[in-house]
């Protein structure tokens, strides 16, 4: 173990101790590690909203609730002439019309699209910081919030999600799950364990920290447009 992780652990373990004392608990902690393991283990849930069968439309419709845009389109090939449509009707302040561009970047997963064909200029590689589009593949949705899940990952570099001002995600519909709880379950049965970095994004980045006014892109992107795509 590297000094510093046991240098933790041994601070851990002495604050710990101290609580201990202080409560009059007993040292020996194998009957309270193993309940508290159990119940982790347990996924226990609590009460939930209902939800609806159609979970497409109910995402669709809490996803605009957050700002994002929704788009559903039949096949995988019409992503590019969407993107194209999408950016072509976006209205821009005058200060930024002239910085317009149909070029981005995308996940791997996308490079083989004609995106030359729908007049955009598209590169597959991670965003450097400067990219105004970013286009990326989502893990699955959440129908309950409107929020698409993304894992971090060698081909899914989540700075694409992050640092361009426009977001277009790409969802298969069989993706959408009913909440947040199924979204973990899903993560645990494919992936085995939670990734390294696990983002959850529900619309544009907001805040309201001033006067309580909702200023959009504040720690993020400016928009969030998703392409239903099945």
């Amino acid at each position: 173990m590297p000094t510093s992780l046991a240098s933790n652990e041994a601070a851990r373990d002495a604050v710990l101790g101290r609580v201990r004392k202080a409560l009059s608990a007993a040292e020996d902690r194998t009957r309270a590690s193993a309940a508290a393991n159990a119940y982790i283990d347990a996924h226990a849930q609590g009460p939930r909203p209902a939800m609806p069968a159609d979970l497409v439309a109910r995402f669709m419709q809490r996803a605009t609730d957050m700002e994002s845009t929704v788009e559903r389109l039949d096949d995988r090939a019409a992503i590019p002439a969407a993107v194209a449509r999408y950016l072509d009707a976006l209205v821009l302040p005058p200060a930024l019309a002239e910085q317009k561009s149909h070029r981005g970047v995308c996940w791997p997963e996308f490079a083989d699209l004609d995106w030359k064909g729908a007049g955009l200029e598209i590169e597959a590689r991670p965003t450097i910081g400067d990219d105004r589009l970013g286009i990326t593949g989502t893990f699955c949705a959440i129908a309950e919030t409107g929020t698409l899940v993304v894992l971090a990952g060698a081909d899914t570099p989540t700075a694409t999600t992050l640092l361009p001002d426009t977001h277009i995600a790409v969802l298969r519909p069989d993706r959408i799950v009913s909440g947040m709880e199924e979204a973990f379950d899903l993560v645990r049965r494919e992936r085995g364990r939670v990734p390294r970095a696990m983002n959850l994004i529900s619309g544009p980045s907001r805040t309201g920290d001033v006067e309580q006014t909702i200023v959009l892109g504040a720690h993020g992107p400016f928009r969030v447009h998703i392409l239903v795509v099945g």
